[in-house]
């Protein structure tokens, strides 16, 4: 495992004579190295992209209420600018407390505790402590680092009891109706609906689920061939027919399938690569890299981000339960051709909206608040995953393209992507101007 990875690396550093302690915990690349072993965990439970938003926004919240507190001349904390979180704990005066330790230590014991049982990245925490010894940070440091670190994550933890995430957990199952134009479970694993009660959860900035309602899909009339919805239909089916080798390889690098259902013979196996958010959440971490970002600013980036991604998601999928839209694949099979095939795997969950492109129109906007506009960068994150790198001129040029991936992939309809890729845009340019995190002087 990567965390197993982390110690070996820094010593050769230590071994060099070129990081202390101080400079090894103010290293942005420490911070971003911490969400990708968050993503890996994320990645090896199966959690699905609505479950890992979670995950990822109260773990960055947590670090970044720590350098907040460790510089209020230059970052606001978000108590009383989030949902419910009324207070935050401060560092006690005199305690010797390095901030960067303690804000990937309260980043970890959040992320592993939010939805996972405690310990799942104990590995890669205790790599952290060795690491702070090794380089030399004194052992009163090392305590009061972690008593504030432990601190801050028991305060962010019992904030988090209070979303609902539980309730959900026993709320009555999706309904699934055989009618016209309604979802129904689809190939290969014909799975249940995911996270029908999604909706139900607190969200961070929004006033509801239902604040940016989107305008219903075209009404189902498969019929009519002059109608939208024939258009909608035929246009799909059309196009992912005769993809061009561009078109698939946008709708291969956006994939981002959590758990991939793969089938030969008698046999299956999953796949797994990391889902949407956690695509983009390697994607705070490539432009806090590309800017030369310093920690307290990577921190900015990867919680503002997390936060649009985790409304994002509350937003979508109030749409998405509330239209109950059938998948291409479903409509296409059913009326028009068998034998007809999406580009990438249906996952399970009614079509309209697209949760893709809601949430990374927002994180584009996010990041573009933090990091500036017209960011060229390579997206190099699905390269551990076999796949190239693309490049891209802005952050909000990468979410136009994730947009086109998922018509491209059949699994979205055009209009949907449109509409959804808008609703993003708008949820996190309001984000944007609401949360007040770093101060401008």
């Amino acid at each position: 495992m990567k965390a197993l990875l982390i110690l070996p690396l820094l010593m050769v550093l230590l071994s060099c004579n070129k990081f202390n302690y101080k400079r090894i915990f103010s290293d942005p690349q420490i911070y971003s190295n911490t969400v990708h072993e968050l993503n890996n965990v994320v990645m090896g439970n199966n959690f699905t992209p609505v479950v890992a938003s979670r995950n990822y926004a109260y773990a960055n919240i947590a670090a970044y209420e720590i350098i907040a507190a460790s510089d209020t001349n230059h970052y606001r904390s978000l108590a009383g600018q989030l949902n419910g979180l009324l207070t935050t704990p401060k560092p006690i005066k005199g305690k010797d407390i390095n901030f960067g330790y303690a804000a990937v230590l309260a980043f970890c014991k959040v992320g592993e505790s939010v939805t996972f049982p405690a310990g799942s990245m104990k590995t890669y925490t205790d790599s952290l402590h060795n690491v702070a010894i090794a380089s030399g940070m004194p052992s009163a440091t090392i305590k009061d680092s972690e008593a504030f670190a432990s601190t801050m994550a028991l305060a962010i933890m019992e904030w988090s009891k209070t979303d609902n995430y539980q309730r959900t957990r026993n709320a009555v199952k999706y309904t699934v109706k055989d009618t016209d134009g309604r979802w129904v479970p689809t190939p290969p694993s014909y799975a249940d609906a995911v996270e029908p009660h999604w909706k139900e959860i607190r969200p961070m900035v929004m006033t509801d689920a239902s604040q940016y309602r989107v305008l219903p899909p075209p009404a189902f009339n498969i019929k009519d061939t002059t109608s939208t919805y024939y258009h909608e239909v035929t246009l799909i089916k059309n196009t992912v027919s005769r993809l061009t080798v561009e078109q698939a390889n946008i709708a291969d690098f956006w994939d981002d399938n959590p758990g991939r259902l793969n089938q030969s013979g008698h046999f299956s196996f999953v796949s797994k690569k990391f889902s949407p958010p956690g695509h983009w959440m390697s994607i705070t971490g490539i432009g806090a890299k590309k800017i030369h970002a310093d920690f307290n600013l990577t921190v900015c980036a990867y919680t503002k981000t997390a936060i649009a991604l985790f409304d994002a998601f509350i937003e979508c999928w109030a749409a998405k339960y509330q239209y109950n839209t059938a998948r291409p694949e479903t409509v296409i099979n059913r009326y028009l051709d068998v034998n007809w095939r999406p580009h990438l795997q249906t996952p399970p969950f009614p079509e309209y909206t697209c949760g893709h492109c809601v949430i990374s129109a927002a994180a584009a906007e996010t990041l573009s608040s933090v990091y500036g506009d017209n960011i060229a960068y390579q997206d190099t994150s699905e390269l551990e995953f076999g796949i190239g790198v693309r490049k891209f001129t802005s952050f909000r040029q990468a979410a136009s393209e994730t947009a086109l991936s998922r018509f491209y992939g059949g699994i979205h309809f055009l209009n949907s992507c449109r509409v959804s890729a808008a609703c993003g845009k708008q949820l996190g340019t309001s984000i944007v101007s609401r949360l007040e995190m770093k101060i401008n002087k």
